[in-house]
């Protein structure tokens, strides 16, 4: 963590993953656990939630995760085995080396700048088999969607080397497999614009752009989890998901399949360094989750920075999509009536996921169950100010956005905000 030895990572002849901290970590002043679900130790930790931990460093998809194997000519697809590959640059501040290697000086940036054509050569061996010059640059990005990441540094692109970190991640369209699949081509203006929507209700979010290199469009989004100093270094700030702070594998991410669901995540917060602010913004981004139509804010969705001695913090959002644009009931659409959010929310006598059942008095109860101050007035001021919203974010607009995805998900949101008004 950078540079500094935190702890062994090892499967023994059984099978059983084990996490022992170093000595020399356990009396380190900036010494922090890795994980909430992997509290600081002078004893191993053992069993499935060292796995569990290390698991969610890899992408979701299998079909990613195959490919990675490949790639890099891995032995298997388990955990130990992928990131033995790629685990050089992994969300947060974790670095993954071999016993034999030491932690590297990360004082110095190391790097190999990009024209834009190669960044566009970088994006489109994304899903092949194989990069050039891969011993050099092995990175792990957790999430089931296509992306990379570089280095950004004084307007240059680099492909980092060695320790030095990577600061953007550059995701590329969904795209549509097959003819009868859902349409996310334009996942990449969507997740802008909703970003821009959650920035206007106040909600802090990761920083992002649409850029273009040569002919690959791609999403940009600067990392929360990296910070220059005043001195000229890169540092990686630890971070965790939350699925991992509870312990949760990546296929169990949603509360349906045994995931996070939205109480037990406020309760994490409840420890958190501002409890009554992260709880809030928890809440409210859930809210607005409910009026965008977004149905992925799983577990892996939410994240804390790890801090000194285990204090810790939320994170801004990041990975947010509507699905209003893929709403019908055509070819590659979902009905309205089978949409379901990640988590659920509790009404007085039952809880439900299905987003068109969702109404005004299921937000109440649940802000009620946990704990959550003055649910109706947060809940009508944040209502209230949908209009102002999407006139603000309407107004920042391109020329050649997409109009009618825009269109979509705006009038959608106004739709939902009169719905949750009156139900």
């Amino acid at each position: 963590m950078n540079g500094l030895r935190v702890g062994d990572w090892l499967v023994d002849g059984h099978g059983t993953h084990i996490w022992t901290y170093d000595p020399a970590w356990l009396a380190s002043p900036y010494r922090r656990p890795i994980s909430l679900s992997l509290p600081l130790s002078g004893a191993p930790s053992r069993g499935q939630r060292v796995r569990r931990y290390f698991d969610n460093l890899l992408p979701d998809s299998p079909e990613i995760r195959r490919r990675i194997q490949r790639r890099f000519n891995a032995p298997s697809m388990t955990p130990m085995d992928l990131l033995a590959e790629i685990g050089r640059d992994c969300v947060g501040a974790v670095q993954l080396l071999p016993d034999d290697q030491s932690p590297q000086d990360p004082d110095g940036i190391a790097a190999e700048p990009l024209s834009e054509a190669q960044v566009a050569a970088v994006l489109a061996q994304i899903t092949t088999a194989a990069y050039a010059d891969a011993d050099d640059f092995r990175i792990s990005l957790a999430g089931a969607q296509e992306k990379t990441a570089l280095l950004f540094l004084r307007g240059q692109w680099y492909k980092p080397k060695g320790p030095t970190a990577t600061t953007h991640i550059l995701k590329l369209p969904i795209g549509q497999k097959h003819a009868h699949a859902v349409d996310l081509r334009e996942s990449v203006e969507n997740e802008w614009l909703c970003i821009q929507i959650l920035q206007a209700y106040g909600l802090p979010t990761a920083q992002a752009t649409i850029e273009t290199f040569i002919d690959q469009k791609v999403l940009v989004v600067e990392r929360f989890d990296r910070r220059l100093t005043a001195d000229g270094r890169l540092l990686r700030l630890p971070q965790e998901d939350l699925c991992q702070a509870l312990g949760v594998g990546p296929e169990q991410k949603y509360e349906t399949e045994g995931g996070p669901d939205i109480p037990s995540v406020l309760d994490v917060l409840l420890g958190s360094d501002d409890p009554a602010e992260d709880r809030l913004r928890f809440f409210l981004a859930q809210v607005v989750f409910l009026l965008l139509a977004a149905i992925d804010g799983h577990g892996k969705n939410f994240s804390i920075f790890l801090e000194v001695d285990g204090r810790y913090r939320l994170t801004p959002l990041y990975d947010v999509l509507s699905a209003y644009p893929i709403l019908g009931n055509g070819p590659g659409q979902i009905a309205p009536q089978k949409l379901k959010m990640a988590m659920a929310w509790q009404g007085e006598r039952n809880r439900t996921y299905h987003w068109q059942q969702i109404s005004r008095h299921h937000i109440l109860a649940t802000a009620k169950k946990c704990g959550i101050p003055n649910g109706e007035v947060l809940l009508d001021e944040l209502l209230s100010n949908t209009p102002h919203v999407i006139d603000t974010v309407g107004a920042k607009l391109y020329p050649d956005f997409p109009q009618l995805l825009a269109e979509t998900i705006l009038q959608g949101m106004k739709q939902k905000a009169r719905q949750l008004t009156t139900s």
